[in-house]
């Protein structure tokens, strides 16, 4: 049986700020039991809900080092779904009302976690084969096994795997404090460890030392490899690419399932989505007080609104994007600038354009079931989820291709009459504008041809059981 230790800082049903969380809750699920007994850690913040803290068990406490201080451990267990999941507990590190805050704080916090977690296995009568660390909260576990924890035999063997979820955030901060913070020797700071620019890099520290890393899609993989998408780190991403593997995020089927969920107006499925799914659009028509209209096209938008996922070429276009015969349904929140766009642009199309400024599970969910097309021009995105819940809605992705965009949506070719939505190349608003107009084209005058589409959209299966295949020979590679 192979053991293996997923470390993360957020982790879903417990707590939650991105994609991330989904991975670290959803994945092990998925794995072959009977060869892998995979379990997952993570901080016992204090903002996690009281429903699940209740359901906690206390199993052991104890001291540990961090460079001059001498910090209290304790870890609770419990179990969930078939999972056991181990919370590193510290009034100290893990209070505050979310899980991240100021900078300078993390990186004391998330050393502290990381040394933390590798302390805590001798007492857990689990000792893993692989740790399977995620983003660059837990960087420094791949650095300290190779350091503190080398002396101790209980250590020897064990592998590492580093997973990058967004190269952009790598807990950067000042040389001093941070060997400071962690006890680490100088050696550790040299430009080929984890000093970069001047700065210490916690994620860079896990790419040099960790024995294998992946990122969440193969595009993406070959993308960061590149000054543009590299974010400074691009050479070291060339110099580690014999160990670097790209695999796809998965989406929970059984959470995103238009035939079963709670949350929409009418639930269809692939055969009957013809004449099932409208009832959603109208639904949320009247619900959003749009124009009541079957014919229209309506494009939805469930995202961060920030420069990432291309608001500003939408910026650039949107009068025309909100022209007669089109309505726009936006949520989330982000950039003042790009909030205040989509409210003026209800204000001024109050017929045609909704924009929920605010985030909410259940109006996304009604939002992939309503919408006829689903709008991503992101600048960069390492995977997206998205885009696979409007495939398996039925809802025609319109994406740019980059990153997990580019490997999950295969674009419209209307001569061999194949791929499942539509896509262009360039971070061009004009690009994207003739790309929605195509779609919306064919959505009027080829309505066919635009079922096939939904057809084979629905017909993909991107479900966590094949990204697990995937990660469980990797991890037999190992």
């Amino acid at each position: 049986m192979k053991k293996i230790l997923f470390v993360a800082s957020e982790c879903v049903p417990f707590i939650k700020t991105g994609g991330l969380a989904d991975v670290v809750g959803s994945l092990p699920k998925y794995f072959n039991k009977e060869e892998f007994d995979c379990r997952v850690m993570i901080p016992n913040y204090a903002c996690i809900p009281k429903e699940w803290k209740d359901k906690m068990t206390y199993r052991t406490n104890f001291y540990m080092d961090l460079a001059w201080r001498s910090q209290y451990v304790g870890i609770m267990e419990m179990e969930y779904e078939g999972v056991t999941f181990y919370f590193i507990d510290n009034e100290f590190y893990f209070a505050g009302f979310q899980p991240y805050g100021n900078i300078h704080e993390d990186i004391e916090k998330f050393a502290f976690f990381c040394k933390a977690a590798l302390s805590s296995l001798p007492s857990l009568d689990f000792r893993p084969d692989i740790i399977h660390c995620h983003d660059w909260q837990t960087g420094l576990i791949p650095v300290y096994i190779k350091d503190v924890f080398r002396q101790n035999p209980f250590y020897d063997n064990i592998k590492t795997i580093m997973t990058i979820h967004n190269l952009k955030f790598q807990g950067i901060w000042d040389k001093k404090k941070v060997i400071d913070i962690t006890g680490l020797n100088e050696y550790y700071f040299s430009p080929d460890k984890l000093e970069a620019y001047g700065d210490a890099n916690y994620l860079k520290g896990g790419i040099v030392y960790s024995d294998m890393v992946t990122t969440v899609s193969e595009q993406y993989a070959e993308e960061i490899k590149m000054p543009f998408y590299g974010e400074h780190l691009d050479g070291l991403m060339r110099a580690r690419s014999n160990n670097l593997v790209g695999i796809v995020n998965g989406l929970d089927y059984n959470e995103y399932n238009p035939e079963t969920d709670p949350m929409i107006f009418q639930r269809y499925n692939a055969s009957n989505f013809r004449k099932e799914k409208i009832k959603n659009k109208r639904g949320l028509q009247k619900e959003l007080g749009l124009e009541e209209n079957d014919k229209v096209f309506m494009i939805g938008i469930v995202s961060r609104l920030t420069d990432q996922k291309g608001f500003d070429l939408i910026d650039y276009v949107i009068e025309e994007i909100c022209e007669p015969g089109t309505q726009l349904v936006v949520l989330g929140t982000g950039e003042e600038r790009y909030e205040n766009l989509f409210r003026h642009f209800e204000w001024k199309y109050h017929d045609r354009v909704s924009a929920n400024i605010f985030y909410s599970n259940e109006r996304s969910h009604k939002i992939y079931a309503a919408c006829d097309a689903f709008l991503m021009p992101s600048l960069f995105e390492p995977c997206g989820l998205s885009q696979l819940m409007s495939l398996r809605y039925g809802t025609v992705p319109i994406v740019r291709e980059t990153g997990g965009l580019k490997d999950t949506v295969e674009p419209y070719n209307e001569y061999e009459s194949k791929g499942t939505g539509f896509s262009f190349m360039n971070y061009n608003a004009h690009e994207m504008l003739h790309t929605i107009r195509y779609a919306k084209d064919v959505f009027y005058n080829r309505k066919r041809e635009w079922n096939k589409i939904v057809d084979r959209g629905m017909a993909q299966d991107f479900s966590w059981g094949n990204s697990a295949r995937k990660y469980e020979e990797l991890y037999r590679g190992l």
